[in-house]
């Protein structure tokens, strides 16, 4: 008799007589993490959580980011490369926690990235418009969607490549910020006019910690969701070629880059701004001239900054929806496999993409459209806070799961040496990153502006473990 796991891995193969094809590599799986992950929050909004923590408490923060993430990615290590299936997580977590957990936690993960979509169709259109004034945001928003549609649509190593170079945009572009700021920082290059800029004398100007040490804990979601995207390892397990030895690879790498890249950007923008200006660029004034990226480079005498940070912007912005298009449609997909969607929803294309749910997931992220209509900040902050909660909730499953498949490898006669790649310091790994992720989940119910989101998700959840026992108790 098959166990669940290979049970799942057959229907993978199975099905309509196609197969979701194994057409990715490490490079694949690194530039589709780090492009999950570099997005509009880095850009723009990373002034934020410097202008409430300070500059020392910002690097503090996302290094702290930066280790859960770890942990996590630990986890998802073992249970990727031992179980690699397609849609993982809600996979996981029916085997190694429960099939009502499992299916709720697909539900969560097609909910976060489906909610954003619309939000970067309709954020990249508007950023067009000021280049092209005349031409409507809806046409703009329809071109963008298009595109991304048959991105998915065609194949899943065109898919793979397309974001690649999407992600290869944003990450020069951190690379070469950083770069130069350090020359500004060291007197290499002038800043401001002046042959030498501030050193590091801004980092430490108003104290250590300005604001005291709580703030450094009450951005935690802002920064754990700034690493949101490195997940997606596991979603393309199930599509890599060879996930034993491509996954864990891809793993140490994005994490370990998007660490260095994170923390990189906040030493620059806190060295070379003075921290109330970085969270003012980050939160207030009127658009793309307030990024850091833009302020900065403008200082060091960058021609076309705002030019050229609004062509990354949008190149950030449309990889975020390419990659989250994949991942909620591999969801959806996963969950029809499983028969707890219409068997619809696994149809294939010869090419081996989920065609139907790909389509249908294109569908659920047209609310975020509404966005440019009806209170764009409220509807921004609350899908924002929506896209981190689902994450949370992910990541915790992920812990929970590895945490569970260990025990139940040992007590079944299972030796570790027979797993392909095993999760360190177990079980302090899956234990510290399961409550971390509980704290940054339960600090999204102390913003008001969030309030909202947070008790939506629960619902949400609620009445995914509802529906799931409605039909598996009608199916008996």
């Amino acid at each position: 008799m098959n166990s669940p796991i290979q049970s799942h891995q057959s229907d993978q193969t199975e099905g309509n007589g196609l197969t979701l094809k194994r057409s990715m590599t490490k490079r694949h799986l690194i530039m589709l993490s780090l492009g999950g992950a570099i997005g509009t929050g880095l850009f723009l909004s990373s002034g934020s959580v410097i202008s409430q923590a300070g500059p020392i408490g910002a690097v503090i923060s996302y290094f702290i980011g930066g280790l859960i993430a770890y942990m996590v990615m630990l986890c998802l290590g073992e249970l990727a490369v031992n179980q690699p299936v397609t849609g993982s997580f809600g996979a996981f977590a029916s085997n190694n926690i429960g099939p009502g957990t499992g299916y709720m936690v697909s539900w969560m993960y097609w909910l976060g990235w489906s909610a954003t979509l619309g939000t970067e169709f309709t954020a990249a259109a508007l950023l067009m418009q000021e280049w092209f004034p005349s031409i409507s945001v809806w046409i703009w928003t329809l071109v963008f969607a298009s595109a991304v549609l048959i991105s998915n649509l065609t194949s899943t190593r065109f898919f793979a490549e397309s974001e690649f170079w999407l992600s290869l945009v944003k990450v020069a572009t951190v690379v070469i910020f950083i770069g130069l700021g350090l020359a500004a920082i060291f007197g290499v290059v002038t800043y401001q006019g002046y042959d030498s800029a501030p050193l590091f004398s801004n980092l430490t100007a108003h104290g250590w910690f300005p604001n005291g040490l709580m703030p450094i804990f009450t951005t935690m979601l802002i920064v754990n969701f700034a690493f949101n995207g490195t997940e997606m390892i596991g979603i393309a397990a199930g599509e890599t070629e060879n996930p034993a030895r491509d996954v864990p690879k891809a793993i140490h790498a994005s994490v370990w880059r998007l660490m260095i890249f994170f923390v990189g950007t906040i030493i620059v923008v806190s060295a070379l701004l003075p921290y109330q200006d970085a969270g003012l660029n980050a939160n207030h004034g009127d658009g793309l001239s307030n990024s850091p990226f833009v302020s900065v480079f403008n200082f060091i005498g960058i021609p076309y900054a705002e030019d050229i940070m609004r062509f990354v912007i949008i190149t950030a912005l449309l990889s975020t929806a390419n990659s989250g298009l994949y991942a909620a449609s591999r969801m959806m997909w996963a969950l029809s496999v499983q028969k707890q969607l219409p068997k619809v929803f696994a149809k294939l294309t010869k090419s081996g993409t989920p065609i139907v749910a790909i389509l249908v997931t294109m569908i659920g992220g047209l609310p975020g459209l509404l966005s440019e209509q009806f209170g764009a900040d409220v509807i921004f902050k609350n899908l924002l806070g929506v896209a981190a909660f689902t994450m949370v909730i992910v990541w915790m499953s992920i812990c929970w799961s590895q945490f569970n498949f260990r025990r139940k490898w040992l007590k079944s006669g299972h030796a570790l040496s027979e797993l392909k790649f095993k999760t360190p310091w177990f079980p302090l790994v899956p234990i510290l990153g399961f409550i971390t992720c509980t704290v940054t989940g339960l600090s999204m119910a102390a913003d008001p502006e969030m309030l909202s989101g947070f008790i939506g998700c629960l619902l949400f959840m609620a009445a995914c473990y509802a529906s799931y026992y409605w039909l598996y108790h009608n199916k008996n």
